[in-house]
């Protein structure tokens, strides 16, 4: 499986001579709706097809992203198995995107925000203090 830089994701990205890669959220559904980033879209992390994906060409770039890179990684791993030919797992996924003060928004309406769901109290560990959505962080 291949995997990708938080840095090499936001030059892509930024590259306007470059088609967009679809970015696939791979956390719980709790976790998405606290922060993702721009443009994701939320995949069950437990999924072993991927039905609303059917009519895309298996050559389109597609970059899976979790917490910190397991969940991720499992589901590109499916994804390769399903046939796509260009995926990637986003080395230190959402938290290093955050760590680094790269932008997420939250919500239906797209809001800009800096908090990411922390997953839970040991891997929250390896985000930022400040960056940590305290309402999601379990006692």
């Amino acid at each position: 499986m291949r995997s990708l830089s938080t840095q090499a994701l936001a030059d892509w990205l930024a590259d306007p001579t470059q088609p967009p890669p679809l970015l696939l959220d791979t956390r719980t559904l709790a976790e998405y709706h606290v922060s993702h980033l721009a443009g994701a879209h939320w995949q069950d992390p437990n999924a072993n097809e991927f039905p609303e994906l059917a009519s895309l060409d298996r050559d389109t770039p597609i970059v899976a992203y979790c917490s910190v890179g397991y969940r991720s990684g499992r589901v590109a791993q499916r994804l390769q198995q399903a046939g796509f030919t260009q995926v990637y797992n986003l080395r230190g996924s959402i938290f290093q995107w955050a760590n680094e003060g790269r932008s997420l928004t939250a919500g239906a309406d797209r809001q800009p925000t800096r908090v990411v769901h922390p997953y839970n109290r040991f891997w929250g560990q390896l985000l930022k203090p400040e960056l940590q959505a305290p309402e999601a962080i379990a006692p």
